[in-house]
């Protein structure tokens, strides 16, 4: 069942939130690139196919790199983001895993370095905003449709 389809008062409550974050992320000058990586890492950590396909075409229609899309998942490990991407970047999987209390300290110690206090918000309702569509998608079993490659 796609509980999206079951319950559209309640979906459309959760767009209207999304809505609400997207207009809070421009607000706080988080450009759609680092909108588009937090999505995806924490889409990645749900592993919500249906959102890392939508959210990965939408990075790259912006003008995302491959290479950076590949290598997202060891993020840590490159030298491929800017002190701002990866503070979002921690902000988002503390968000995602909100009981590790020492990731949150140090993504917030982070974070407090490289970004102001409207775009840590910024963040943070990003990441539970895409949580929120993340367990829709899962639950539902949204499929993803296209041509499989040859």
């Amino acid at each position: 069942m796609f509980v999206d389809k079951q319950s559209p008062e309640a979906y459309a409550a959760l767009r209207a939130t999304a809505e609400a974050v997207r207009g809070v992320a421009e607000a706080a000058g988080l450009d759609r690139i680092l909108v588009e990586l937090v999505n995806i890492r924490v889409s990645q950590l749900n592993a919500c196919a249906y959102c890392l396909n939508a959210h990965t075409r939408a990075a790259l229609r912006g003008g995302e790199t491959t290479q950076r899309l590949g290598v997202l998942p060891a993020w840590r490990d490159t030298e491929l983001f800017s002190p701002r991407e990866r503070a979002a970047l921690a902000l988002a999987e503390a968000t995602t895993h909100p009981a590790d209390a020492g990731a949150q300290s140090t993504a917030y110690a982070e974070a407090r370095g490289v970004l102001s206090d409207d775009e840590i918000s910024a963040v943070i309702w990003v990441a539970i905003s895409i949580n929120a569509f993340n367990r829709v998608s899962v639950l539902s079993k949204h499929p993803v449709r296209g041509a499989p490659r040859a």
